[in-house]
């Protein structure tokens, strides 16, 4: 089954999420460079995608918001053809232990890790077309349990919840749902609030001796989306140099 080669791709104007636009591209797909807030950065991964030869627009949608999905498949459409390809990699993490934990933090972290990608989870299962590739951004903090991380977590378990049981209604289209969990990755995201003792006692906790860098999980995720990716459905990849 042929893939409509275009895909959206949220979060994408740094870290990982820009990393995967850009590898996605460079693998011949158009890619629609989802932000909420950061147009310069996203116009900027934009012009590297097309100064490349690549294929790509910068599409600015708040996907905490109700109505931010539709919107952005909308646009993403206008501009590019329909999206055979999703990747939900936008989101939000703070640190805190539960009881530290106010309702604002907690709103935004459902709103953005696990509402927002369902959003669009559920604009797929009705406008991809068949055959198409979803991939969700989950963490390998879903099986570490580590304090201070609840919210998050709990939010990435939803994602990995959901990936299972989208996988299993849209499988008899030819529609692939998977996830991919990364470990410790060095971006912005991760690195805040983080002191350098942190980092290396995160770091010596790696069986590989290096932090993940935002190219380790572009390119899971371009497998995944690719036909090579075809027989896997349903699954969740920790990619995350053997933390466990």
């Amino acid at each position: 089954m042929t893939i409509t080669r275009t895909a959206i791709v949220t979060g994408a104007s740094r870290g990982i999420g820009a990393e995967i636009a850009r590898t996605l591209a460079a693998d011949g797909w158009a890619v629609a460079v989802n932000y909420a807030r950061n147009a310069t950065a996203a116009e900027a991964v934009v012009a590297d995608i097309n100064d490349g030869g690549g294929r790509a627009v910068a599409v600015r949608a708040d996907l905490s918001q109700a109505a931010g999905a539709a919107a952005l498949f909308d646009d993403a459409e206008a501009a590019l053809g329909p999206a055979g390809g999703l990747v939900n990699n936008a989101g939000v993490m703070s640190l805190n232990r539960v009881s530290e934990t106010d309702n604002a933090s907690l709103d935004a972290h459902i709103a953005t890790n696990l509402a927002g990608p369902f959003r669009l989870m559920r604009e797929a299962a009705r406008r991809m077309p068949d055959g198409g590739r979803i991939v969700n951004l989950s963490s390998s903090v879903v099986g570490l349990y580590q304090p201070g991380y609840a919210a998050y977590a709990a939010t990435k378990a939803g994602i990995e919840a959901v990936t299972k049981i989208l996988s299993k209604e849209l499988g008899p289209r030819g529609i692939t749902v998977n996830a991919v969990a990364p470990g410790p990755v060095a971006t912005d995201l991760f690195m805040d609030g983080k002191s350098e003792e942190t980092v290396d006692r995160i770091r010596s906790m790696i069986p590989l001796g290096r932090l993940g860098e935002p190219a380790d999980i572009a390119r899971v995720v371009r497998f995944l989306i690719s036909e090579e990716g075809g027989w896997i459905n349903g699954q969740t990849l920790r990619a995350n140099g053997g933390v466990v």
